[in-house]
């Protein structure tokens, strides 16, 4: 259940930030701390997915709002919970840009705002960060199929398809909204922009994160992914 909200000094050209951890209380500190930097007058929230590790009285502590799904759910689930707080937006005069990141970029955070002016100049109704820098990861058959089913699905070819790292236009959320499951949520997001007519840029951005390698946990890890999008794929015929 969400928390209280605290009262937001946020203005129409301040992003709202929503902010996706699960156990990230080690990295979370310094991800908040770098986005009231970038975005000191941000209303921030964090989705936490049913975290054991006290993720959500970090976030607290560090004045962020906190949405929190009793028992992991998945990334998509518990970020749908957030960003239904926010569909009022849609409807407001000006409606802000909102920024959805991933609670592990420590102080690489920070150097997000491109990725919001690129949409709060117009330039891009959906705007998705790509890491300028491949820490870890395997070899590549998820990312390269979420980007096939980009274009068949959605026409449109990019070049970073599962980042989590992206900045949108408020009144897209009711095309957008419920996102899809786990680690179906951005190539589904992609997906579905494209087909409402939204326009999609990619920007390189100096990003870090806690990366997977090459081991057990990690093709686990992407084996899921792969699950994931292929039922995006299935679903959106």
């Amino acid at each position: 259940m969400p928390s209280a909200p605290a009262p937001s000094r946020a203005t129409s050209f301040d992003p709202i930030v929503v902010v996706a951890a699960r156990d990230e209380a080690d990295r979370l500190p310094a991800t908040l701390a770098a986005l009231a930097l970038a975005f000191p007058h941000a209303r921030t929230i964090v989705a936490d997915d049913g975290s054991t590790d006290g993720t959500a009285e970090v976030a607290a502590a560090h004045g962020a709002e906190v949405v929190r799904s009793p028992r992991p759910q998945g990334k998509g689930g518990t970020a749908t919970l957030a960003a239904k707080l926010l569909l009022q937006a849609t409807r407001a005069e000006h409606p802000p840009v909102i920024l959805l990141c991933d609670g592990d970029l420590g102080a690489s955070a920070g150097a997000l705002g491109p990725l919001v002016e690129e949409v709060r100049s117009g330039r891009a109704d959906l705007a998705v960060a790509s890491f300028s820098r491949r820490v870890g990861g395997g070899f590549g058959v998820v990312v390269r199929f979420a980007r096939w089913a980009i274009l068949r699905r959605g026409g449109i070819v990019v070049e970073t398809p599962i980042s989590g790292q992206r900045a949108l236009r408020a009144e897209m959320l009711p095309a957008l909204v419920p996102f899809a499951p786990r680690f179906g949520m951005e190539t589904a997001m992609t997906i579905d922009a494209a087909r409402a007519g939204y326009r999609v840029a990619e920007v390189r951005l100096d990003l870090e994160h806690r990366a997977t390698g090459r081991t057990p946990r990690g093709f686990a890890h992407r084996g899921r992914q792969l699950v994931d999008i292929v039922g995006v794929y299935l679903r959106r015929r």
